[in-house]
């Protein structure tokens, strides 16, 4: 199992709901697990406020999305000093990486769903973002 399997396999565990994974390939093995925080029933949610959109914004975010699978923070880049991954207009594959976020010092590379054009991104590097938050608005080629 090379590096680039290891890692994706991280990813992919990191992004999923569960707590344990073994896996065994060609006589290597991995295992991965993570620990659950227990948050105390005394802690309220911290409330966050949505404003309302006008109209014309409400228009941009229409067709299909790349939403995030975590909470964590949005880059753009690899690097602060390194151009973005992909641009408005960027033409890319399927398994392309689109961009990443950072997860508990844990960085996640978020991949194209399909060979397709990226119409818009919706996130400002650095910005903070939930599961199922938009990313990019896609275009299907």
């Amino acid at each position: 199992m090379d590096l680039q399997e290891v890692y994706g396999l991280m990813d992919r565990f990191a992004a999923s709901g569960l707590t344990a994974l073994e896996w065994e390939k060609e006589g290597e093995r991995v295992v991965l697990r993570k620990e659950q925080t227990v948050i105390a029933a005394a802690a309220a949610p911290a409330a966050v406020q949505v404003p309302d959109l006008p109209d014309e914004q409400r228009e941009t975010e229409a067709g299909e999305a790349v939403t995030a699978p975590l909470v964590g923070v949005f880059y753009a880049a690899p690097a602060p000093e390194e151009p973005p991954y992909v641009t408005a207009g960027a033409q890319v594959r399927k398994g392309d990486t689109l961009c990443l976020i950072e997860a508990m010092k844990m960085m996640s590379e978020i991949p194209a769903p399909a060979d397709c054009v990226i119409e818009e991104v919706l996130v400002k590097d650095g910005e903070a973002v939930g599961v199922g938050a938009p990313l990019f608005r896609i275009r299907r080629v």
